[in-house]
């Protein structure tokens, strides 16, 4: 079976904390997204988390990165937070119509994080994840049914990347989705869930219910957001990252500890425990 690759990066890229830390110090705003592809092959997208935005923002981001560059995209809170996936067809469809697709081959799996409060329903669950789109094809028909919100500020077709299918990954914060219920129904509909390190704030959970990739976000071991990992907790983290791989799967790896630019660092020290020979890696191969 071919080994998997794993995606390093980190949650997000616009921090004015990590000037001098990580970005040169006078980098302008502009440059820091091409600077971060200079150095990680993916990153995570947190801006869609929280508002729409315009289709001339996602083109600007595949502009500034190369190819073999994926964009990780954050599903909308309204969605999660505050619908908690009631009713989401046209909430959905506008996420999708906001310019999401002209990312194309460059679209990423797609994070939906659901609140702490937010426990397990199956039918609520299940209705959801069947409006979820599973290629290209289908989130062009789901956008086009977006509402008029997003009249003349839409983007319905994609670029390329027709023939990849569309990964999504559940991110849980309440226990109830440890069941064996919950964790079937993402089998199910091959939704990953998420792997998520948070300072024992909200469940972590090794569970897998995909086969053909994972997702692991590391918001930090001891404190939210704030603490460097060790050296002995990232070697824990590669070697589980490295199983998953020989089983062939993908395994995207996000580090959110953005307190002193402890992310980006991470995220390379984890990188060279997974990657330590010059031409191996995913960045490295990269044209």
């Amino acid at each position: 079976m071919p080994r998997g690759r794993a995606i390093i990066g980190t949650s997000g890229w616009i921090y004015k904390h990590w000037n001098g830390l990580f970005y040169p110090e006078k980098l302008p705003g502009k440059r820091q997204l091409a600077y971060m592809a200079e150095h990680f092959d993916t990153v995570e997208v947190n801006g869609t988390f929280y508002s729409l935005s315009r289709p001339r923002c996602f083109e600007k981001w595949r502009q500034d990165t190369p190819d073999g560059f994926v964009f990780a995209l954050k599903g909308s809170r309204y969605l999660t937070h505050m619908l908690k996936l009631k009713n989401p067809r046209a909430p959905l469809a506008n996420f999708y119509a906001q310019g999401v697709l002209l990312l194309g081959e460059k679209i990423g799996p797609f994070l939906w994080q659901l609140p702490p409060m937010f426990g397990f329903d199956s039918d609520r669950t299940r209705a959801f994840l069947d409006l979820l789109p599973r290629d290209l094809a289908d989130a062009e028909r789901l956008a086009r049914k977006h509402d008029a919100r997003l009249n003349g500020r839409s983007a319905l077709r994609a670029p390329d990347g027709h023939g990849r299918p569309l990964r999504h990954a559940f991110e849980i914060r309440h226990a109830s989705w440890l069941c064996e219920e919950a964790l079937q129904l993402l089998a199910e509909y091959e939704v990953a869930l998420v792997t998520a390190d948070t300072a024992d704030h909200h469940p972590l959970s090794m569970e897998r219910t995909t086969d053909d990739f994972a997702y692991v976000r590391l918001h930090g071991a001891r404190k939210l957001y704030a603490s460097r990992y060790t050296d002995e907790e990232l070697d824990d983290w590669a070697a589980l990252v490295d199983g998953w791989r020989s089983r062939g799967s993908d395994v995207y790896v996000y580090f959110d500890n953005d307190d002193k630019a402890y992310a980006p660092g991470d995220a390379r020290r984890l990188h060279d425990r997974l990657y330590p020979r010059l031409g191996e890696s995913p960045v490295d191969a990269r044209p």
